[in-house]
């Protein structure tokens, strides 16, 4: 079941591609928490009242995001294209001409031994969201900002130190996001930083999408595709097969000695491709960057001269 959030209340899809409210007075992470609640708004679909989705509104307020990397393409693709785009040129050209010698990857543009053995994440600012529709605005630190098409979950119940088969069972919901980053930034701080690459690189804005399908609606999350359109012009495409590691592992590698709750949201990372620094394509002011991930919707938003950070 695909749901959405308006001032009045929540609203679900029905088969027919309309509209209809449920919920009463529950939330959207209510609805989500409940298998009771989404039979309940299932089975009322047919006689509940009418509704408009373009009043759809962010879906819920993340109480914290943790944003995952899992796929060693978009690990090595974005690497190269960082040293290539942003490295002193003695780098760039020491990594081109092993690579056109060999014909294999230069060594240091592949991810450790660590990326395989537990799941890579950071920590965003959850109280930096846009919604569908928002304007993105031009962060001042960074003169190379990018768009990064990510599925991302919401958790439907609390986790401490869970299992994996546990970890599963909290996911409440999948929606589309937008990692924004700042490249120029990530560069430097993946050179001369002893943090590592997103000090100032990634903690500054996300977007969710309106759509949020149920968990059950989505029962193989590696099964996802997506793309990327930039002023209706296809830019890239892409799919969640082949990630490091499973939902289970991540959430319980997240859940670790803490506690994670209902409103936590999980992204799964980039999908391989589908980000404009892999593609050497960059965004401009004036544009309208959608984000779309099949079975569950598209996240637009334009990048404003006029926009401020919320």
């Amino acid at each position: 079941m695909k749901l959405r959030t308006t001032p009045s209340g929540v609203i679900a899809e029905h088969p027919d591609g309309t509209w209809r409210r449920v919920g009463g007075d529950h939330d959207l992470l209510a609805l989500l928490a409940s298998s009771e609640l989404q039979d309940a708004a299932r089975a009322g679909l047919d006689e509940a009242e009418a509704a408009d989705p373009a009043e759809a509104v962010l879906p819920f307020r993340p109480r914290s995001i943790r944003a995952f990397m899992l796929w060693e393409y978009h690990v090595v693709a974005s690497s190269r294209m960082l040293v290539q785009r942003f490295f002193p040129k003695p780098a760039a050209k020491a990594v081109a001409t092993y690579e056109s010698v060999t014909g294999r990857t230069f060594p240091k543009l592949k991810p450790n031994a660590r990326f395989r053995e537990a799941p890579t994440f950071y920590v965003a600012n959850h109280t930096s969201v846009l919604s569908d529709g928002d304007d993105m605005w031009l962060p001042s630190h960074t003169k190379w900002l990018d768009f990064e098409l990510e599925l991302a979950c919401v958790l439907a119940s609390p986790l401490v130190d869970a299992t994996p088969q546990e970890a599963e069972a909290a996911v409440g919901g999948w929606f589309v996001l937008n990692d924004w980053s700042a490249r120029d930034v990530q560069a430097d701080d993946a050179r001369r930083n002893i943090f590592g690459p997103v000090i100032k690189a990634k903690t500054f804005a996300n977007s969710i999408g309106c759509d949020v399908l149920t968990a059950d609606a989505l029962p193989d999350w590696t099964t996802a595709t997506g793309r990327v359109r930039v002023d209706g012009e296809l830019w890239c495409e892409g799919t969640t097969a082949g990630p490091q590691h499973t939902l289970g592992e991540m959430l319980a590698y997240a859940s670790a000695g803490e506690r994670l709750d209902a409103g936590d949201v999980i992204s799964t990372g980039t999908m391989p491709g589908c980000c404009g620094l892999e593609l050497d394509r960059w965004i401009q002011p004036g544009q309208e960057i959608q984000l779309e991930i099949d079975g569950i919707g598209t996240l637009t938003n334009r990048l404003s001269r006029d926009a401020r950070p919320v």
